[in-house]
C-alpha cells in the first residue's frame, strides 16, 4: 500500500511486528520512495531486533538519498519482554458473589450463567482484586509471535452531535430539548400504561382509576413520611402521593429531577391527587437479547488515559500496548477509549501541581506517541471526557480539526461523547460519565457508590438516559434533540469518569467501568478518591464474555 505517510508507516510497521522510532519514522515519510525505504530498511534490522530504529532507516538511505532534518526522537516503544501482567478470566461457570439487587421491578445482576462477575474491590498495592474472589489468575506472557495483520471491520457511529450542535442557550432551546426527552422517553411508556394527559386527569372525578407519564418536576417527602412527586407533561403538573407502606415506596429513593416516568393509581376523592399503585421507568426490556459477533473477535475497553499528569502510568501503559502486540491478543481488533485522554489544564483546583506536561497541545502530543505503541491495525475509537479540550457540557462534540491532526495515529475514529459504536454487529454506548458523580451523590450507596461503579450505570440504563438530572453537577447543553436518551438499547454500555473498576450485567446489557491510567493524585486523595488502575477489560465480541487484565 503507499505509504506518503507516517501514520501509514506506522500501521505497515505494526502489521509486521516492529515498533519504531519517531525519528525512524520521519525519516522514512521524507524519502523520495517511502516504500522502497520501508523495504530496506526492514532489511537493515538485525533478526532478534523488534524495534526499527533511526539508525537502522539511516543505514539503508545514505547509500541511496540524503535525509531531511528529523524531528526528536520520542521515547522508546515498550520491549515485547516487558514484566509479566496478570488476567482474569470471568467465564460461565465462574461462581459469581452475592451483588445488591435492583428494587423490584427490575433485575439485578444477572446469575453465573451471565459470564460476568460483579464489581471488583479497591485495588491496593500491586494485587489483583479478583485474587480473593477466588476466580483463577494467570500470568500474561508478554513475549512470543506478532500479531498477524489483518483489517477489522470500520466501526459504525451513531448518536454523535459533533456537526450538529445548534444550541445558542436561549430559553427556546431548553423547551425543545426537555420537550424531545419527554416525547422520545414516554413512547417507551405507552405500551405499559393506559395515560391521560395532565389536563384530562385533572377534569376525572374523584375515586377514578388512571395513569400518567411525565417528568419528575419535584419530589419530597409529607408530614406524615409520604411522598409527593410531581409529574410534568406538555400540558401541565400533577401531583402524585406514594404512601410509605407501599411496596414501591423504596423506588422513590431512585427518582432524579428531570427523568420520565410512568404512575398507575387511583384519584383522591376531589380529584386533586393521584394516589399511586405501580410506578415504571422506561427501563432496558428483559426480554433484551443482546447482539453478537458471527466471528471470534476482541474488543478492548479502556478509558482514563490522563498522558500529562506526573501520575500517569507510562509503565503500565507500554506493558498493556507490548501485550497487544503478541500472539495472545492477536483476536483484538478493536480499542474502545471512553474519553480523558489527557490530564488538560485548570481541570480542578492546583493542578497545574501535578503535570508533567503543561501545555494541552503537548499532553496530546505526548498522548498521540503512545497511542502509536498500539498495532497498527487496531481499529481505534475514542470519545472525550470532562479533562479534554471541548467543551464541558454534555453531549460533547468531538475533538476539533487540530487535536484531531495531532491525534492522527492509526486513523483513529473520532466521535462525541455519548456515542453508539457499532463493531461486528455489537452495539457499544460510549460514554465518559461524568453523570455518575450526580447519580452515586443523590441515591443510597446500595444502590450506587463509587466502589460499585456498574449499579449506577443500570440507574442510566433503567431510565433510558445517561444524564437525566438537570441543574446539577452534570453541565447539559440545550440542543434541538436530546443526545442523551438511550433510544436503542446497547449490547455494551462502558463508561469511565470514576476511575474505578466495575462490571456486570443489566437485563444482558453488559455494563463495563474500566478504571483508569492514573495513579492516586494528591487530589484525589483529598477527595477520597482511590483509583482502580491499569486494568483492560477485554470483550469477546462473538459471545460477550468478560475478560480482565490486569497491567500493574
Amino acid at each position: 500500500m503507499p505509504l506518503e505517510t507516517p501514520r501509514r508507516i506506522v500501521g505497515e510497521l505494526a502489521s509486521r511486528g516492529y515498533n519504531a522510532e519517531r525519528e525512524a519514522v520521519t525519516l522514512l515519510s521524507r524519502a523520495s520512495d517511502p516504500a522502497a525505504a520501508l523495504e530496506r530498511a526492514l532489511e537493515a534490522v538485525p533478526e532478534d531486533a523488534l524495534k526499527l530504529s533511526a539508525d537502522h532507516v539511516r543505514t539503508a538511505l545514505d547509500s541511496r538519498e540524503p535525509a531531511s532534518d528529523p524531528s526528536p526522537p520520542s521515547r522508546s516503544a515498550p520491549s515485547r519482554s516487558a514484566p509479566s501482567p496478570s488476567d482474569s478470566t470471568v467465564s460461565s461457570d465462574s461462581t459469581v458473589p452475592s451483588d445488591p439487587s435492583p428494587p423490584s421491578d427490575s433485575s439485578g445482576p444477572s446469575s453465573p450463567s451471565d459470564s460476568v462477575a460483579p464489581a471488583t474491590p479497591s485495588v491496593s498495592g500491586g494485587e489483583s482484586p479478583l485474587d480473593s474472589d477466588g476466580v483463577d489468575v494467570s500470568p500474561v506472557e508478554t513475549r512470543g509471535s506478532a500479531r498477524r495483520p489483518r483489517t477489522p471491520q470500520s466501526a459504525v457511529i451513531a448518536g454523535d452531535v459533533t456537526g450538529r450542535s445548534t444550541g445558542t442557550g436561549e430559553y427556546g432551546d431548553f423547551v425543545k430539548v426537555f420537550r424531545d426527552r419527554y416525547e422520545r422517553l414516554s413512547r417507551k411508556l405507552t405500551g405499559r400504561v393506559n395515560h391521560r394527559p395532565t389536563t384530562a386527569v385533572s377534569n376525572m372525578p374523584g375515586g377514578e382509576e388512571t395513569a400518567l407519564i411525565g417528568m419528575i418536576n419535584d419530589v419530597r417527602s409529607t408530614a406524615s413520611g409520604h411522598w409527593l412527586v410531581e409529574l410534568e407533561d406538555t400540558n401541565g403538573v400533577f401531583p402524585c402521593l406514594v404512601l410509605k407502606d407501599k411496596p414501591i415506596a423504596d423506588l422513590v429513593e431512585e427518582l432524579l429531577l428531570d427523568e420520565v416516568i410512568a404512575v398507575e393509581g387511583t384519584l383522591s376523592g376531589d380529584g386533586g391527587v393521584l394516589f399511586v399503585d405501580s410506578l415504571h421507568f422506561p427501563d432496558v426490556p428483559r426480554t433484551h437479547r443482546p447482539n453478537t459477533a458471527d466471528r471470534h473477535v476482541q474488543a478492548a475497553l479502556v478509558s482514563d488515559v490522563h498522558v500529562g499528569s506526573q501520575e500517569f502510568l507510562a509503565e503500565e501503559w507500554s506493558r498493556f500496548a507490548a501485550w497487544l502486540h503478541t500472539e495472545e491478543a492477536e483476536a483484538v481488533e478493536y480499542l474502545l477509549l471512553a474519553g480523558d485522554m489527557v490530564e488538560g489544564v485548570g481541570v480542578y483546583p492546583n493542578q497545574d501541581e501535578e503535570l508533567s506536561i503543561v501545555d494541552i497541545y503537548e499532553q496530546y502530543e505526548a498522548f498521540s506517541e503512545y497511542l502509536k505503541e498500539v498495532p497498527g491495525d487496531v481499529e481505534i475509537v475514542m470519545i472525550p471526557g470532562n479533562h479534554d479540550a471541548v467543551r464541558l457540557a454534555e453531549p460533547q462534540p468531538a475533538f476539533d480539526e487540530e487535536l484531531r491532526e495531532i491525534m492522527s495515529a492509526h486513523d483513529a475514529r473520532i466521535t462525541g461523547n455519548p456515542s453508539t459504536v457499532t463493531v461486528e454487529g455489537v452495539n457499544v454506548l460510549m460514554y465518559h460519565g461524568v453523570s455518575l458523580d450526580e447519580v452515586i451523590a443523590e441515591l443510597p450507596e446500595h444502590k450506587a457508590s463509587y466502589d460499585e461503579p456498574h449499579l449506577a450505570m443500570y440507574q442510566l440504563l433503567k431510565k433510558r438516559h445517561v444524564a437525566p438530572q438537570y441543574g446539577g453537577h452534570t453541565r447539559l447543553a440545550p440542543e434541538e434533540r436530546d443526545y442523551l436518551v438511550v433510544d436503542d438499547v446497547p449490547d455494551i454500555f462502558h463508561t469511565g469518569h470514576v476511575h474505578k473498576l466495575g462490571y456486570g450485567k443489566y437485563h444482558n446489557v453488559l455494563a463495563i467501568n474500566s478504571g483508569c491510567w492514573q495513579a492516586q493524585t494528591d487530589f484525589q486523595r483529598s477527595v477520597n478518591i482511590d483509583p482502580d488502575h491499569a486494568y483492560a477489560p477485554i470483550v469477546d465480541l462473538d459471545t460477550l464474555k468478560l475478560t480482565i487484565r490486569d497491567f500493574n
